[in-house]
């Protein structure tokens, strides 16, 4: 008898442990899989700090590298053009007003927050920066932006001319459907507005009579972005005056594309209202519902997640043998 209730214990224990030890798993993948904590905005003085980092100096650096490659491939002139990093949630790091992005030192980049006040730096920053705020108001993911004049880009902007579709693969995976927004006084609060209606599910936006505007998670693949834009409408005005209509890629190899694209968490206004987020476990991700990348749920919420999902692991490992 004494063995037989020594015996129910050790499994009691055994199973118990085993129990926690599943909680702990899905709890941990759970987890993994939200927004982190809003830790709230950072004071005045703490964004000095950080202006003034490591950290920071690695995205005035990659500004001043985008700013020349972006003159070398002339795709600004004079002192056209404008670059931007979110360096936490209320502060972005601006490129300088009159001034050659091929000329760009770190000591002409201004910290400015999302009201447009300049907080750190010695000049002022680009009038523009009106367009890059509203973007990152508008897409909490969107990190770094460049706006410039690529010459057969603006020139389809000018024209009002969106170029054709599916035609090449890295023009679909990287960018794909092309927005028009109307034309409006550069640096006015109307013109930054306008590309409202497309920012979220377009990262890059034809600037009516003006030029683009691109948006990525890093400075440089900003600059990548207006690069496949130009090279694309290039490559199309070319081909259009050799053969019309022309050859399509097709549609299945569209899809398989698109399926690259969302592993990629890249927009585009094919996914409709789709929310592109990072690969989750189907059954994970259907327990969690779709969130906005800004929101995270309250540990209660979690709690009872963790639960459901813990007891049906439970159940399957009962059924299929413990």
């Amino acid at each position: 008898m004494r063995n037989s209730s020594l015996t129910e214990r050790v499994t009691e224990n055994v199973n118990r442990l085993s129990e926690e030890k599943v909680r702990t798993i899905v709890r941990r993948a759970v987890c993994e899989c939200l927004p982190q904590p809003n830790t709230g905005s950072l004071s005045r003085e703490e964004a000095t700090e950080l202006f003034h980092s490591p950290k920071a100096l690695a995205v005035k650096r990659e500004i001043i590298d985008a700013g020349r490659k972006l003159w070398a491939r002339q795709y600004v002139d004079g002192n056209g053009g404008n670059i931007s990093a979110r360096i936490s949630t209320d502060y972005v790091i601006s490129s300088p007003t009159l001034c050659s992005k091929g000329d760009l030192r770190v000591e002409d980049l201004s910290l400015v927050d999302l009201e447009n006040n300049r907080i750190c730096g010695e000049r002022p920053h680009t009038s523009e920066i009106l367009l890059h705020l509203e973007i990152y108001k508008a897409v909490p993911k969107a990190l770094a932006i460049i706006h410039c004049h690529p010459p057969y880009a603006t020139a389809h902007a000018v024209a009002g001319v969106v170029p054709p579709g599916n035609l090449i693969p890295e023009q679909e995976v990287f960018i794909g459907p092309v927005a028009l927004s109307p034309y409006e006084t550069p640096g006015t609060k109307a013109f930054a507005r306008t590309v409202l209606p497309f920012v979220k599910h377009h990262n890059t936006i034809l600037l009516a009579n003006h030029g683009i505007v691109c948006w990525a998670d890093t400075v440089t693949h900003a600059e990548w972005y207006v690069e496949v834009i130009d090279t694309y409408c290039k490559t199309v005005m070319i081909a259009s005056q050799l053969k019309t209509p022309l050859n399509e890629i097709p549609p299945d190899k569209i899809a398989d594309l698109l399926a690259i694209k969302k592993t990629l968490g890249l927009p585009d206004a094919r996914f409709a209202q789709e929310e592109i987020e990072e690969p989750v476990h189907d059954a994970l991700k259907a327990a969690i519902g779709v969130r906005s990348s800004a929101v995270r749920p309250s540990e209660g919420e979690i709690d009872g997640l963790v639960d459901t999902l813990s007891s049906a692991i439970f159940d399957f490992l009962e059924k299929n043998g413990k």
